[in-house]
């Protein structure tokens, strides 16, 4: 069921998917991330995802968010214009309501790709975007791209289809009998 907020997953109406090796050629030649919408949190997948370039590669990261200085030890922008210098890539942790102003302050500042973190999609955003020289990445994990395609990343865990916010049943548990819904 798709509420008015957000659009449906999996392939829009004539948007198309990137493959592996067009995720891997923007990954490869991005230098610069700057996560919008970093959190402070543990919890959130925004800190997982900034935590993991932090170790496993070479990028420089710059955490964007209005409510709060500093995260993983290191400063926090309070926008896209305050950043120390043009990220190649922007990574976008907002609603999708936020998602035409990101665009605005992406193209102000002249970054090359808009990334859309799992369950973001919005098909006006993407299309304006590319129509204005950006490349528009829909709906995918940063983080689980990466490792899934510079080897960080054993292939039957990169689907991104399993990373959910339900919790793994052991095995022998008293909840293993019950049946779980397949994504």
């Amino acid at each position: 069921m798709t509420t008015p907020q957000q659009e449906p997953a999996g392939p829009l109406h004539g948007w198309p998917e990137p493959s592996a090796t067009q995720l891997k050629e923007i990954l490869n030649r991005t230098r610069t991330v700057a996560i919008v919408g970093a959190s402070d949190k543990p919890a959130r997948a925004s800190y997982s995802v900034a935590s993991y370039p932090l170790a496993s590669s070479s990028y420089q990261l710059w955490f964007v968010n209005p409510r709060t200085t500093q995260i993983l030890g290191r400063p926090v922008y309070p926008s896209l214009d305050a950043l120390p210098g043009v990220p190649d890539l922007v990574d976008v942790f907002r609603r999708h309501e936020d998602l035409p102003q990101v665009l605005d302050d992406v193209l102000e500042i002249g970054a090359e790709t808009l990334w859309l973190q799992l369950g973001l999609r919005h098909e006006e955003v993407a299309r304006r975007g590319a129509s204005s020289g950006l490349t528009v990445v829909m709906d995918r994990c940063l983080k689980v791209e990466h490792a899934r395609l510079h080897d960080g990343l054993d292939p039957a865990d990169s689907n991104p289809g399993a990373i959910a916010s339900r919790r793994h049943v052991a095995p022998g548990s008293v909840f293993a009998d019950r049946p779980r819904p397949r994504p």
